[in-house]
């Protein structure tokens, strides 16, 4: 039996040291691309808003499992609500505010629970993820006979 490692960092300003952590992580378990960039990007958002609007202090936790990789962040302030998230938009307007939209367009699956330390925004990446709606678009326009012999 083999130990998972499991990534626990506190939330701090320091936000390319998350990033690299994260990323390490992800990219220790499996993923690469798009997928990874993703991951990270998607970790960076939440753990900005923590900063930015939350209780500034927290945790990044990540865990992988045998459906993929989990990234938990916790933020002490714990005022993301699921009105939040189903309210995330992207604003042309706006110079800001995309954080929470772009979370859940690159997750697999975003959950989000109060706890009594605070909020607990999960970031869910599955190891063989559901294509996206660019890969979906990008295959709708392919021949389907390509590769058929006459």
């Amino acid at each position: 039996m083999s130990a998972e490692f499991e990534l626990r960092c506190p939330i701090s300003p320091d936000l390319g040291y998350i990033r690299d952590l994260v990323e390490l992580h992800g990219r220790h378990h499996g993923l690469s691309g798009e997928r990874l960039e993703d991951l990270v990007v998607a970790v960076n958002e939440a753990v900005t808003n923590v900063l930015d609007h939350g209780g500034r202090a927290g945790v990044v936790t990540a865990r992988v499992h045998e459906h993929g990789i989990t990234v938990e962040i916790s933020d002490v302030g714990g005022r993301l609500t699921p009105e939040h998230l189903k309210a995330a938009h992207v604003d042309p307007t706006g110079s800001r505010g995309f954080g929470l939209w772009i979370i859940q367009h690159l997750c697999d699956q975003v959950t989000l629970e109060q706890t009594d330390l605070g909020s607990v925004l999960g970031l869910h990446f599955h190891s063989t993820p559901a294509p996206t709606d660019r890969q979906r678009r990008r295959a709708a326009r392919e021949p389907e006979s390509r590769h058929a012999t006459p």
